[in-house]
């Protein structure tokens, strides 16, 4: 499974490092799912959904990309690699927070006490990503209701 069909935007991370990390970050994520599976599994289990993760997640990193632009030609200061690879990590956990039962993508039993923003912080932890990174995935949900 080639990461940069699925995520092509991960190309615009000049850092190459980090680029690497992301891969590495999404290849773990994506280990217990199959090539057809992955591309089945809805954005959200809270409403019945034609859209599925990956190109939700495509939609969010396009959108973030083309705002982070438009910010910095406005003059504010911002880190697109960072902001590319937090876009397209930002739900990494729901890999893990979903499972695949018959037909159907359930909550699994690590989601059941592990929500997406969690699980996803830790895994670019393991794959030493920045801060900067960390924080987009750990604070993008209701969970970054306080952070600043």
């Amino acid at each position: 499974m080639k990461i940069k069909e699925l995520f092509p935007y991960i190309e615009k991370i000049s850092d190459k490092d980090l680029e690497d990390k992301v891969e590495k970050a999404i290849k773990y994520a994506l280990k217990e799912w199959n090539e057809k599976e992955i591309k089945d599994i809805p954005f959200t289990l809270l409403t019945e959904t034609d859209i599925n993760l990956i190109d939700h997640t495509n939609t969010v990193t396009e959108l973030s990309y083309n705002a982070g632009k438009v910010m910095k030609e406005r003059g504010f200061r911002i880190n697109m690699d960072y902001l590319v690879a937090g876009a397209i990590l930002h739900d990494i956990g729901k890999f893990l927070e979903f499972e695949k039962r018959g037909d159907k993508t359930v909550k699994s039993s690590f989601g059941k006490l592990v929500r997406h923003p969690v699980s996803g912080a830790g895994i670019a932890m393991m794959f030493d990503l920045p801060m900067g990174v960390i924080n987009i995935i750990a604070a993008h949900s209701k969970e970054g209701d306080f952070v600043k």
